[in-house]
Order: structure tokens, then C-alpha cells, then sequence
């Protein structure tokens, strides 16, 4: 859940601002193909890579990981959805 909703986080700042993930991935210091696996939720990248990142997107770290915990939170304390269960016994279809 985590690695997903960080690597939306990113993904939509840097598509807001315009900014190609090569050129993000290059003011990084990181590949293309990494930034690319953290955006789409593959990899958990450290708390370095996570700073690097929100560095050369200009986003401020703290801003982007309250955003994070409350869209988890929104998520977690959602009411489940109704099941509508079968009955227990045989079903009679009227006819």
C-alpha cells in the first residue's frame, strides 16, 4: 500500500509540472528505469532515494509524506463494502 501510494505521489507531481521522468531521474541521480519501478509501485526505495526524488521535483518531503499517510488513512478507515451473502439452504424459484 505504501510503495503504491508514494510512487502515485510522485508520479503525479512530476505529470503536474510537466517534467519528463528522465530528466526527473537525471537531477535525482538515479536511472530512468528505477524512477519509472518507484512510480509504479515495484520498488520501496530508501529514505535517500525517497529525498532525492522529492528534491528534483522540488516538493517538500514533509508535504508529500502527510499527503501519503492521509490518503492511507482515508483508505483504511473507508466502511466496508456490503456482501450480499447466499442463503443457507436451497433456493426455490417460483415458477
Amino acid at each position: 500500500m505504501w510503495r503504491e501510494a508514494l510512487g502515485r505521489s510522485l508520479r503525479t507531481a512530476r505529470e503536474e509540472q510537466g517534467g519528463r521522468l528522465v530528466d526527473v531521474a537525471e537531477r535525482a541521480g538515479i536511472s530512468p528505469q528505477y524512477l519509472s519501478e518507484i512510480e509504479r509501485g515495484r520498488k520501496e526505495p530508501s529514505s535517500e532515494m525517497i529525498a532525492a526524488v522529492t528534491g528534483a521535483l522540488g516538493v517538500d518531503l514533509a508535504d508529500l509524506l502527510v499527503g501519503i499517510a492521509g490518503g492511507i488513512r482515508r483508505t483504511r478507515v473507508a466502511p466496508p463494502a456490503l456482501h450480499h451473502r447466499r442463503p443457507a439452504g436451497p433456493v426455490l424459484l417460483a415458477a
